[in-house]
């Protein structure tokens, strides 16, 4: 049993350092994605996690597989594309989701055409889904980084963040706070998909984000609670999947994400708040 659940973590660096990782990014993602699903936003997370796909190859044309300048690209590209698609929404009659998607779609391709030209077929793949086995000490760092600065700025922008999911018409009598707030969470939702482009790549990155929200919401009525079972199923997801990784030669971030998903369907059966077989059992008279 040791060999099978902790050997792998006490033998071999890489797996400690892929565990650290993705705890790193539950925390941080955690509550991102909460918050996200609260304001219906979970499409929006999958495009901002391909948006980033062409500033992280523009800085690996230009500095190759430099943290810095592939952070910094990704970081840009996803803002300009947030920024764009809603600009293109307001000036015409465009819906957002449709201009969210024709950027996503963009980006995507332009991202796709700029590795091939700069790389190979190992740097695409790496792009795609990530290389959560090959993280280093400073991709760590970024990642802690960007967990602990998330943090740090969704306690101090909660109230008027979490007030603009359920009333924000009344936080607009109130407040001005709530475009601020929106921008800040916006800018931490993209932070948070370039840590995760660093292990699970573009197309995975927003699974640590979304999936683990919305189990949490099949498990917990409140937001602290839905929080605290997200940030538990990405350190959980995390460990499982590195241990069915290492056990079964699968690659590790298709791994994880599965392992997410599995407890994803676990929910929907048996979550206690919405469940389908919750929902099927008789009910006490009146309860709700």
């Amino acid at each position: 049993m040791y060999d099978l659940l902790i050997g792998p973590f006490q033998e071999f660096e890489f797996m400690r350092r892929a565990l650290a990782g993705t705890v790193a990014l539950s925390f941080g993602a955690g509550p991102v994605g909460v918050i996200l699903m609260l304001r219906r936003m979970s499409l929006v997370g999958d495009t901002m996690a391909h948006a980033i796909l062409p500033g992280a190859a523009l800085g690996f044309m230009v500095a190759g597989l430099d943290l810095f300048a592939m952070t910094l690209g990704g970081l840009v590209a996803g803002l300009t594309v947030a920024l764009l698609a809603g600009a293109v929404a307001r000036a015409t009659e465009l819906k957002e989701d449709a201009s969210l998607a024709a950027f996503f779609l963009m980006s995507l391709a332009l991202g796709v055409i700029i590795v091939s030209v700069r790389g190979n077929n190992v740097d695409l793949l790496n792009f795609l889904f990530g290389s959560v086995l090959a993280l280093d000490d400073p991709t760590l760092l970024l990642m802690a980084s960007i967990a602990t600065l998330s943090l740090v700025v969704l306690a101090i922008i909660w109230r008027p963040l979490v007030l603009d999911c359920v009333d924000p018409g009344f936080l607009r009598s109130v407040s001005r706070a709530g475009t601020p707030a929106y921008i800040a969470f916006l800018t931490l939702l993209v932070l948070n998909l370039v840590g995760g482009f660093h292990a699970l790549g573009t197309l995975l990155s927003v699974g640590i984000v979304i999936i683990p929200a919305t189990v949490g919401r099949f498990w917990a009525r409140d937001i602290t609670g839905m929080i605290a079972v997200a940030v538990a199923t990405g350190v959980m997801s995390g460990y499982v999947g590195l241990l069915v990784s290492f056990h079964s030669g699968a690659p590790a971030g298709p791994s994880i994400i599965l392992v997410a998903a599995a407890v994803y369907v676990a929910s929907v059966l048996f979550g206690p708040v919405g469940g389908v077989l919750t929902r099927l059992l008789p009910r006490r008279h009146l309860e709700a």
